[in-house]
């Protein structure tokens, strides 16, 4: 019988590690003096306490190595733990939100989406605002550790063709994701220092600049203001495209620049390919503003590089509501968001990597059709992709396409319309951020949908951030056999 102790203890010293953070919105509300902290006070206390009794009770199975199981129930058992406590200041504080809508944002918050829920962003406590930031700011890191140690051990999504002597993890998960993670916060807490500057210098007011230096680094796109990124423009947006790019490439990249080689950033094919898929987006859709809109050339050039950027890595900030842009744009982008950044990065969605291996592929069969005495193999990074990682790959795709279908289908039995049900489904499993149409929008948000659309959400955000297979893993009846 499947071992739960030592996932237990995991999870119980990250809620622990949860509930001390939220120490932080407690001191902005106390500095501000907005009589708001007491609602962070209590829900980090319960989740303190839960996660202590949680670690004690599973502390006499303490180990440093994690079956393949455990390694998937821990995965997902994260993700799921933290924001059933993470939404207690949202349920206690200001915002007096249903328990639905406070694990709806917390959700939205942990997985990087940024679909929002709550309304009067503006006149918000300081400490909720700071709070989401935090969220996605833990989740950025996090998806990134998953990503490295987690996916490439499990063999999820083609994930395991980024194994290598350096990261090997079979066996040690634990070990090596806490030496991972120490390697990586460096560059991260880096990355968001320096765009937390280049926005004060650009005339951000100084929590403004670090909350969404938070939330542009992690690739989230929680604002401060209901308007989204579009209370700023000019100098910001700029600012904002080059983070969001940076943090949407494999931060092992930045490890390695750091140790004083930069020609792997240079050389990589992921990040070749993703900066070309952007460069070609934002070409199309400034030529189409500036012809069919008669936009100005810097306006154009502009809006195109922000919102590409936004959508392409998942961020889901909006300057402006490109649902007036035209049908053309729309589409443009609804098809962008499922492109997806690097692996090893904060971005979600597909990765353009397993695109660039379903193109390998479809090449390698073409040529066996047109020369059926040939031999052709998928090549990635001037490597043979192996049948495993191809069937991976595939399979993922598979499985996305079907993920997708079902929850729109699902939104849809509840009442949503076909813009909104579908769009909201590939915004939550591809964790994109603002849907299509006028309610989820980039001129709207979630606050009006019903709560059985809200949960459904919820679950397609969780799915969709773990790459579907560490959470439908889980229902299998042979996964708790073996």
């Amino acid at each position: 019988m499947l071992d739960v102790r030592p996932v237990g203890y995991v999870i119980g010293l990250l809620l622990v590690a949860l509930g001390a953070s939220m120490a932080l919105p407690l001191a902005a509300d106390v500095m501000a003096g907005n009589g708001h902290w007491p609602a962070f006070f209590e829900s980090g206390m319960l989740t303190i306490l839960a996660g202590m009794s949680l670690a004690l009770a599973c502390a006499n199975a303490v180990r440093t190595r994690l079956s393949l199981q455990q390694t998937f129930l821990l995965t997902t058992g994260v993700w799921l733990a933290m924001p059933i406590f993470a939404a207690l200041p949202f349920v206690f504080g200001a915002t007096d939100a249903s328990y639905t809508d406070a694990f709806f944002e917390a959700m939205s918050g942990l997985t990087t989406t940024g679909s929002t829920v709550l309304t009067g962003l503006d006149d918000l406590p300081r400490g909720i605002l700071l709070w989401r930031g935090l969220l996605q700011w833990f989740g950025g890191i996090g998806v990134i550790v998953v990503a490295m140690v987690f996916l490439p051990e499990l063999r999820v999504g083609g994930m395991q063709i980024f194994r290598s002597e350096a990261f090997d993890t079979m066996g040690k998960v634990l070990p090596r994701a806490a030496e991972i993670s120490s390697r990586i916060s460096t560059v991260y807490v880096g990355i968001t220092l320096t765009c937390a500057l280049a926005y004060s210098a650009a005339g951000m007011g100084s929590f403004d600049a670090l909350v969404h230096a938070m939330t542009t680094v992690s690739t989230g796109g929680f604002a401060n203001y209901d308007a989204s990124f579009g209370m700023f423009s000019g100098p910001h947006e700029y600012i904002a495209t080059v983070f969001m790019l940076a943090a949407a490439l494999p931060f092992v990249l930045y490890v390695q620049l750091l140790a004083g080689s930069g020609r792997p950033l240079l050389r990589d094919s992921q990040v070749r390919a993703f900066l070309g898929v952007f460069a070609a987006l934002v070409l199309v859709t400034a030529v189409t503003l500036m012809v069919v809109d008669k936009f100005p050339i810097e306006r154009a050039l502009r809006e195109a590089l922000f919102n590409i950027a936004s959508i392409l890595t998942g961020t889901g900030y909006a300057s402006v509501d490109y649902m007036q842009w035209g049908a053309f744009i729309i589409t443009l982008f609804f098809f962008c968001g499922l492109i997806g950044g690097c692996a090893g990065s904060t971005s979600c969605s597909v990765k353009i990597f397993r695109y660039q291996i379903l193109f390998a592929a479809a090449r390698a069969q073409i040529r066996r059709i047109h020369s059926p005495h040939g031999i052709f193999n998928a090549r990635y990074m001037g490597r043979n992709v192996s049948d495993d990682v191809l069937s991976s790959v595939m399979a993922f795709f598979v499985l996305f396409v079907v993920t997708l279908g079902v929850f729109a289908v699902a939104l849809a039995m509840t009442g949503l319309d076909f813009l909104t049900a579908v769009s909201g489904a590939a915004t939550a499993v591809g964790n994109i951020g603002p849907g299509l149409g006028d309610i989820i929008g980039p001129a709207g948000n979630f606050s009006s949908l019903n709560d059985m659309a809200k949960w459904l959400l919820s679950a397609a955000m969780l799915i969709g951030r773990l790459e579907l297979m560490v959470v439908y893993v889980l229902f299998t009846a042979r996964f708790w056999r073996s």
